[in-house]
């Protein structure tokens, strides 16, 4: 049974209609009289399905309806649970035959079985259909009684209130900045250039976009760029001739009578030639895009730089529609909401003069989450309401329960659930087991609408999984859900949404929210529903048998150690995720019988008596992320061809051989075993680990992988060279770690004729290769690595010579302990990121070179001197740099003898340099700089230039500084200083004479006996400067505290 109310019935009729015809429920109802029977229900419902959409509206108004809408949900339950149990019984007859070693054919048909539990079962069966007959017939009959009519154009046209171009841009808030945006796009310079133009507005229903669309039709530069503007309320009526009427009525303010298309587009086109124009569309639903090319005929008639802004929820028409992608309206401010909220409870822009209401009125503004039409009608609804109690009232009360012909709430929300296809309904409906506020992803919703039997596959093999996405993304793009704004995979619905998916769904849905106690179990309905969620857990009937299971999680089973052995009976399963659940050995002998299966990250290669890789032969329908793991078990290479990874849709494919015993056997059965498991061409992400070949496959290479963006070898110890994969078109990130048998990289690395290699790599990280010696670069005239954003080579104790010198892209650099390595930067313009730590030495050619560089972390034993070794001579930093970190450079004497006026340095960091005597010249006039941090220079004695600091600094950190005699006389004029932290500062005894700043809102003083016994509260002579300081801690102790344990 599927999660579904009386408004969604119509869609969950569909499913009825493709059970009542599936091939193998026919198969296997091979009686005259049942087909006969199910034959006739089709007939009865057809009848039925014609009149919902007229019994849905009707509803509304008439309880029989109403009353005729519930019985006949439970009818369509019932008959889906009569085929369901019809599908099953065929299942398992399936699964019978399939086991029996009988090789004589069947002669009595399937539905006639002569032993006790079938005979009771087709005696129960039968008994059930006869009472459906009667019960069907019934509905129809009284369907007549209703006079529930068919509408043959589809269903009724809403009427709603126009539209108008008026607005009162003074009560009107949070809307400047999108204003702004719009008014650009209609001015701006680039876009006069095209013949016309179309804007959409996308929101869902009540976030404003009439709105927005009001205030930039009455814009004043608006005004004055056009020669011609028109305002026209499309609606769900996409009618050419009315909206062609309407356009020439509002440019020429005088009525046209007149019906003929062809004489409404020629006056149109009469008065719009030569024109620059702007029109409004407002609330257009219409997705046939030939009427919209009818109707924009006349438009191309118009000026350059012609404009139309296009209002609509659905993406579909903004995609239709458009010439430039959606403006994306966003929910009001908290603030912005207020506003509304009281302009229209109190007629006041807050709660000023009514700071009674103040606290409760917060909270209602909070239900609004950001929709303007919810703070209007609610502040409307309370305008004469000032008593504490009656706002009360509003707060715990749903907004789905005040009256619709006083609210335009869910009326309006509920235009858009109308205008969902069938299929859309119902499966929009059962989103309403989903907590308010819920995030969840794609798939997690799709299996769930699988597991309900909302999705069947359709006559042209499309997969359930991919239906279900298209779904998905149509109830996006008619804004049912958003995008979360805490994870991009990730999706939520609108608290307003949420709540008309209650109401589609009606009594057929409960959730509990977490909140089930003895004070509201009575409130739990007596019908029990047909989806029980109880967060965080979930209950849903997947179906009533287990060999019908289609989702098995165990996602966050960390302890399962092994799967069920009889596994493999579940014929129908499609989607095992056994993500994280680490501690399972082998996969069971009868995973090979899952021949549906699609999901299944790992899959774990038997060493004994459990699955095979070859019998992964079966599972042709996996998708998307496969992990084999238990490689060293396979010992036949046959068994690895059989595998075929070639032939599966994965888009990330991960191979992981364990420890082995005998090194040289095992290496050559590798060898072909990865040759064996080449994955398909359309793979995007590759990994292999542990590999214990001596030479990778020459597939691996092989250009035809044009869609490999992510390779990763790890741990493949016993490899001597590198795979040519220089040639890889799309390969972006590629990553090395491990490859202890790799001594050199050269030319087997760019591939066949070195063309351009690796044109489109974006990040390229070598790990831990403690053998490798040399990198030997193919040469300017080839042009590598264009696009290298990102360099890293971490542990390379080895490596000698020069890297590649021609990186016009690269914008980060990281290379960390690599002691024999002489890193050269010549030529990197674009360079934003320098982190060098542990190598022999830095050599920069020219300081022009480095001019778009913003962070650098400096660790070099011999450097002496920052800018002149380093940067070839020059007195200068970057004026683009902002952080520096400067560590365990023993021999570093100086940083820099200048810093020029315009630089940007923002954070700077020193420690463990025991020979530094001074900082950095001129550091008072970095007007950026807010923290400093110096610790374990054991040398430094003094600040520079008499102790003068950047007057911009918040932070000042100074640890281990043993010579350390006085801090910088500058501190009492930091007005920014906000903390300041001495630790291990022996020789420092007295702050400075002027004391500290008042902005001074932390002192840490750690070690410093001197200065510590100077600083004892009410007694120290240091006392009175700090005594104003809201937070002192000495050796980890608040000051304060002290005092009253001494007390």
């Amino acid at each position: 049974m599927s999660v579904i109310g009386e408004a969604a019935l119509s869609g969950f009729f569909q499913v009825l209609f493709s059970k009542l015809t599936s091939p193998e429920l026919l198969e296997f109802l091979n009686q005259d009289q049942v087909q006969a029977d199910l034959k006739k229900w089709k007939t009865m419902l057809l009848k039925i399905r014609a009149v919902l959409d007229d019994a849905e509206e009707k509803q509304m108004t008439s309880r029989a309806v109403k009353i005729w809408l519930d019985e006949l949900r439970d009818l369509a339950f019932d008959v889906e649970d009569v085929l369901d149990k019809f599908a099953t019984e065929a299942l398992q007859h399936k699964l019978n035959a399939e086991h029996s070693t009988s090789k004589e054919p069947m002669l009595i048909p399937a539905y006639v079985s002569f032993n006790p539990s079938s005979v009771m079962f087709n005696t129960n069966m039968r008994s059930k259909i006869k009472e459906i007959n009667t019960r069907l017939q019934e509905s129809v009959t009284q369907k007549n009684y209703l006079e529930l009519r068919y509408y043959d154009g589809g269903r009724t046209k809403t009427a709603r209130l126009p539209t108008t171009s008026l607005v009162n841009e003074g009560h009107v808030y949070g809307r400047d900045e999108d204003k702004k945006a719009i008014v650009n796009l209609l001015l701006g310079a680039g876009s006069s250039n095209s013949q016309l133009s179309v804007f959409p507005i996308l929101a869902m229903g009540g976030m404003g976009k009439t709105t927005l669309a009001q205030l930039v039709y009455n814009d004043h530069d608006v005004n004055r760029h056009f020669d011609m503007k028109a305002w026209i309320y499309v609606s769900d009526d996409f009618d050419i001739v009315r909206v062609t009427k309407a356009i020439i009525q509002s440019v020429t303010c005088e009525p046209y009578d007149v019906n003929d298309l062809d004489l409404l587009q020629v006056k149109l086109k009469n008065i719009l030639f030569g024109k620059k124009f702007l029109f409004i569309l407002d609330d257009v639903w219409n997705e046939n895009y030939n009427n919209w090319t009818v109707l924009q005929r006349p438009f191309e008639f118009g000026a350059l730089g012609s404009k139309v802004v296009v209002t609509t929820r659905n993406d579909g028409v903004s995609s239709l529609m458009g010439t430039t992608p959606s403006y994306k309206l966003k929910e009001l401010s908290p603030n912005a909401c207020l506003h509304v909220f009281t302009q229209h409870a109190l007629g006041a822009t807050d709660f000023s003069e009514h700071l009674e209401l103040q606290e409760i009125g917060q909270k209602i503004i909070e239900m609004c989450k950001g929709l303007p039409l919810v703070a209007k009608e609610l502040g409307g609804h309370l305008r004469t309401k000032h008593n504490h109690d009656q706002w009360k009232h509003v707060l715990y009360s749903n907004i789905r329960d005040i009256p619709e012909e006083k609210s335009a709430i869910i009326p309006t929300l509920r235009l858009s659930y109308q205008y969902l296809p069938s299929q859309l309904k119902r499966c929009f409906a059962y989103c309403s087991i989903f907590p308010k506020a819920y995030e969840f992803e794609e798939i997690e919703l799709v299996l769930l609408w699988m597991a309900e039997g909302l999705l069947q596959e359709t006559e042209g093999n499309k997969q359930m999984e991919d239906l279900g996405s298209e779904y998905f993304l149509d109830l996006l793009g008619r804004s049912f859900f958003q995008q979360s704004s805490n994870h991009a995979s990730r999706f939520v619905m609108h608290d307003l949404v949420n709540d008309l998916a209650q109401w589609a769904a009606g009594d057929m849905c409960y959730r509990l929210d977490n909140k089930l106690n003895a004070n509201n179990q009575s409130k739990i309905p007596t019908k029990i529903p047909q989806s029980f969620w109880y967060f965080d857990y979930k209950f849903t009937r997947i179906n009533k048998f287990f060999i019908q299971f289609a989702n098995i999680d165990i996602e966050t089973c960390s302890k399962l150690t092994r799967l069920p052995k009889k596994i493999g009976n579940l014929v129908n399963l499609r989607h095992l995720d056994t993500t994280d659940a680490y501690l399972i050995k082998e996969m069971p002998v009868g995973l090979k019988n899952l021949k549906s299966l699609q999901t299944l990250p790992e899959f774990v290669v038997a060493k004994d008596t459990g699955s095979k890789v070859g019998d992964l032969m079966n599972l042709k329908f996996l998708r998307k992320t496969l992990c084999i793991s238990g490689l060293e078990n396979v010992l036949n290479v046959e068994d690895a061809r059989k595998a075929d990874l070639n032939g599966k849709n994965l888009d990330v494919l991960v191979m992981k051989w364990g420890s082995v015993l005998n090194d040289l056997l095992d290496a050559r059965v590798a060898i072909d075993v990865l040759d064996m498991l080449q994955p398909p061409i359309t793979v995007k992400e590759l990994s292999i680990k542990g590999y214990v070949g001596a030479k990778f496959p020459t597939w691996l290479g092989d250009p035809l992988f044009s869609k490999l963006v992510l390779l990763k070898m790890n741990s493949c110890e016993k490899c001597t060279s590198l795979p040519a994969i220089g040639q890889l078109p799309s390969l972006k990130d590629l990553v090395i770690i491990g490859m202890a048998g790799v001594r050199s990289v050269g030319s087997e690395f760019y591939g066949d004729g070195f063309f351009n290699p690796f044109r489109s790599l974006v990040r390229l990280c070598f790990e831990d290769m403690q053998e490798w010696q040399d990198w030997i670069p193919c040469g300017v005239e080839h042009e590598e690595f264009p696009c290298l954003h990102e360099l890293s080579i971490i542990k390379c104790p080895k490596l000698q010579g020069k890297l590649p010198h021609h990186l016009p892209s690269l914008e980060k650099i990281s290379i960390r302990k690599c002691e024999q390595l002489v890193v050269s930067i010549p030529n990197f313009p674009m360079l934003h990121e320098v982190e060098i730590v542990g190598c022999k030495e830095v050599i920069s050619k020219s300081p022009v070179e480095l001019s778009s560089l913003k962070s650098m972390v400096l660790s070099i034993s011999d450097l002496t001197s920052l800018t002149e070794e380093f940067m070839q001579g020059s007195t200068k930093f970057p004026a683009a740099l902002k952080n520096l970190f400067v560590y365990k450079c023993p021999e570093l004497e100086s940083v820099t003898k200048e810093l020029q006026n315009d630089a940007s340095l923002e954070h700077f960091q020193i420690c463990h340099c025991e020979k530094l005597k001074s900082l950095l010249e001129g550091l008072h006039r970095l007007c950026h700089l807010y923290v400093i941090k110096i610790w374990d220079c054991s040398s430094l004695v003094s600040f520079p230039d008499g102790g003068l600091l950047p007057t911009s600094l918040r932070k000042l950190s100074i640890e281990n500084c043993e010579k350390l005699e006085a801090l910088p006389n500058c501190l009492p004029n930091l007005s920014a200083l906000e903390m300041l932290y001495i630790k291990d500062c022996p020789k420092l005894e007295y702050l400075p004479e002027n004391g500290l700043p008042p902005s001074l809102l932390k002192l840490y003083i750690y070690r410093c006996p001197l200065l510590e016994q100077h600083c004892k509260k009410g007694k120290g002579r240091e006392w009175f400067k700090i005594a104003n300081i809201p937070r002192v801690e000495i050796d980890w102790r608040s000051v304060y505290e002290v005092e009253e344990e001494q007390e």
